[in-house]
């Protein structure tokens, strides 16, 4: 990776000051250890009227791999070959932008203790950056650069010089050029919107980003026309970061706007001087039926059938009773999002022997789901054609055949206590069909009788004398040879 910065200079102001605000002085060449390789900093040219620092990151790619989401346990959705054929040596991306961060984190600050008065002063900037990946191509790349006062040169770069029919790639060699920005400000620039145009971050994305992207935005990020998709992109698309950022941002825009503090316009709400107590969602009270349900079991080794996001994993994980958990989903951005909310990059290599995540279709059979205590699948059912049910039924009770099996499904019966929810829709737009309490029972009960099972029911959440509770569920427990005989 590659980035080059240029300024020029008079006699009264002379270009080599950039030595003094980025702390590297001209007539030497620096190295400086990242997590994911070495910095290195030095001047190809240095004199009174033009003055360039170059930033050349040499990349570890074992490094990369080691720190990154696949650490050979089965638990990282990334394909495999991809951890080491990648753009990422030679592409401007989140890496670049931390390693600016390290590198020149006192110019990023507008200090400069040797020199105070320059960090202040607007200079003459260009910029060129010979790869960047951008996904939305050259004019996204004009959206988020121009209205910060730059003059973007955005060239795409050919997918082969000797087949131009072949067409552009995603890549473009960037130039920026300003003479109203002080260095400070280019360098948060860049450090926010070098990885917002990759479009992907190669490190977990924890709270505290929420904190460095305001910190970095100051200034400039409240009234950028595309602010919301920079909050996006640059918070890799996690909703409650996304949202928490954006509240965050529209205080700061008010505050500017009223000419006040923030302080003095988020005091609408007193502290709280009692606890309320709050109802606890749905969501959470089927986890917890699940668990309490599979402790009776006995169970040790667990799969979660439609795993999503990866909640139940996240809670089976906190009970040592679980030796085992494996969550299979069909959607690999799903897996994603689940390794990303288990840390799994981040995660000892004790509790990460735990936890396995693999992609997988319930309407056929695998055999890497045979062998396991119990099987849970949580709200899953309902988002399957009614047709294809019995494929999902033999895959599971008739092939992996765990001891136990839960499921988890809404009763249509209770919609009619949703305030929100108009009269005859379902609970989600991917619901394919609910089922009342006696609908469910039937399937249930003709399942367990087909495939060697008994089965109880439960209600998850309020249990309403009139419609049932919210959730109901099934507990399948295979019966021993014994019982099935007299079956």
């Amino acid at each position: 990776m590659f980035l080059t910065l240029t300024t020029t200079g008079t006699p009264e102001r002379p270009a080599t000051d950039l030595g003094y605000l980025l702390h590297k002085h001209p007539d030497k060449a620096q190295a400086f250890s990242t997590s994911y390789g070495t910095a290195h900093v030095l001047y190809p040219e240095a004199d009174a009227e033009r003055c360039t620092a170059a930033l050349l990151l040499e990349v570890d790619a074992v490094a990369l791999v080691r720190r990154g989401k696949g650490k050979g346990r089965g638990g990282a959705p990334d394909a495999a070959l991809a951890q080491y054929v990648n753009d990422r040596p030679y592409a401007a991306s989140s890496l670049l932008a931390v390693a600016l961060s390290n590198v020149f984190s006192s110019a990023m600050k507008g200090v400069c203790n040797a020199r105070p008065e320059l960090p202040g002063q607007a200079r003459p900037l260009r910029i060129e950056v010979p790869a960047l990946p951008a996904r939305g191509g050259p004019d996204l790349v004009r959206k988020l650069f121009e209205p910060l006062g730059w003059t973007v040169t955005a060239e795409p770069v050919p997918l082969d010089t000797e087949f131009p029919e072949w067409g552009d790639s995603r890549y473009v060699r960037l130039v920026l050029a300003s003479g109203a920005l002080t260095l400070a400000e280019a360098l948060r620039h860049l450090y926010v919107l070098l990885p917002v145009l990759d479009d992907a971050k190669h490190y977990w994305v924890a709270p505290d980003e929420v904190d460095k992207l305001l910190r970095a935005g100051e200034g400039w990020l409240p009234g950028h026309p595309e602010q919301k998709l920079i909050t996006s992109r640059y918070l890799a698309r996690r909703w409650s970061l996304t949202r928490a950022a954006t509240e965050r941002l529209e205080l700061v825009r008010l505050a500017e706007a009223d000419d006040s503090e923030v302080e003095e316009i988020d005091n609408a709400v007193e502290a709280e001087t009692e606890t309320e107590e709050k109802p606890t969602p749905l969501a959470v009270r089927r986890r917890e039926a699940i668990v309490t349900a599979l402790r009776r079991s006995g169970a040790a080794r667990v799969l979660d059938l439609g795993c999503g996001q990866g909640q139940l994993v996240q809670t089976l994980l906190k009970d040592p009773a679980f030796t085992e958990i494996v969550g299979v989903d069909v959607s690999m951005r799903a897996l994603t999002i689940a390794s990303r909310r288990l840390k799994l990059d981040r995660m000892g290599e004790r509790q990460a022997s735990r936890v396995t995540l693999f992609q997988g279709s319930l309407a056929y059979t695998d055999g890497r789901l045979k062998g396991y205590d119990a099987a849970v699948l949580s709200e899953v059912i309902e988002h399957l054609d009614l047709p294809r049910l019995p494929a999902l039924e033999y895959a599971v009770f008739g092939s992996a055949r765990p001891r136990t099996v839960l499921v988890t499904t809404p009763n249509v019966e209770y919609n009619v206590r949703w305030e929100s929810l108009p009269a005859g829709h379902v609970r989600h737009g991917d619901h394919r069909f609910e089922w009342t309490r006696a609908e469910f029972r039937t399937w249930a009960q003709a399942v367990a009788e087909r495939h060697g099972y008994t089965v109880a029911f439960e209600p998850v959440g309020p249990d309403d004398p009139e419609v049932g509770p919210p959730t109901q569920m099934a507990v399948f427990t295979m019966t021993t040879p014994k019982e099935a005989k007299a079956a």
